[in-house]
């Protein structure tokens, strides 16, 4: 799927993903082969080779990082506030066998670790050109992102309701769904464009899929009561988001 989209043009700068995909050394070379960089998670027991250290596990190699190679950074915004861990990262060489005309280019491990509990995930990267470990850390969260856009189009517009019997169908319903997705995440954007009134949060997604129902699809009779209930809901947001801010500020002090 991925060499599909490459080969159709589409403009893809990074790749990411998961274990899967990390595991997949065919996947892993063919980016390296037309120049695109990724940062795909691998599981702990994942081996990459060091210049010094020879072929080693993941988990192994960042058990021996000093202290001063963490990094706190923050992977983006979420719901809570910014997605702050610390991170650090190892140059690797490559290890499969048929990397051995592997094309030119940077090659990391990145290590992320979770400030409260300690939780620690491994990334394999690629880059043609070098790139700063900022840039890793945000191409990263950008998995987040993705992930969080299936979760909205299964609770927004049903994209994991069809009974896939036939692939025409899926098919059909799946493009429907999408454009639904689209509409939504398209009028989100042009509703952010304005400040939101002091005291609320933006118009989210979630929000305009409400309001189109309740004013648009099935309009109800009582308008007001319903914008009076959707600033009320974005009030309270508001409120919540605030005091997860204040409390992560309190936190990293």
């Amino acid at each position: 799927m991925i060499t599909r989209a490459l080969d159709g043009g589409a403009p893809v700068g990074w790749v990411a993903g998961d274990e899967v995909y990390g595991a997949a050394g065919k996947l892993r070379a063919e980016l390296e082969q037309r120049g695109v960089g990724y940062v795909l998670a691998v599981a702990c027991d994942h081996h990459v080779s060091t210049a010094g250290a020879g072929s080693a596990r993941v988990d192994h190699l960042v058990a021996r990082l000093p202290k001063r190679a963490w990094q706190r950074l923050s992977a983006g915004r979420g719901a809570k506030g910014h997605r702050f861990y610390d991170w650090a990262w190892i140059t690797i060489t490559s290890t499969d066998s048929s990397d051995i005309d592997a094309p030119a280019g940077h090659r990391w491990l990145l290590a992320r670790r979770n400030r409260r509990t300690g939780e620690l995930a491994y990334y394999r990267c690629f880059s043609p050109e070098r790139a700063p470990l900022g840039t890793l850390v945000r191409v990263a969260g950008r998995r987040w992102t993705v992930e969080e856009n299936f979760q909205t189009g299964k609770g927004q517009t049903g994209l994991d309701e069809h009974q896939v019997r036939t692939w025409t169908s899926w098919y059909r319903w799946t493009t429907l769904v999408l454009l639904a997705h689209l509409f939504l995440a398209i009028t989100t954007v042009a509703e952010r464009a304005q400040p939101a009134p002091t005291g609320l949060i933006p118009l989210s997604l979630n929000e305009i899929r409400h309001l189109f129902t309740r004013l648009v699809a099935q309009p109800v009779q009582d308008i007001t009561d319903c914008l009076r209930w959707s600033w009320w809901r974005r009030r309270h947001q508001h409120r919540a988001q605030q005091a997860h801010y204040q409390r992560q500020s309190a936190q990293e002090r």
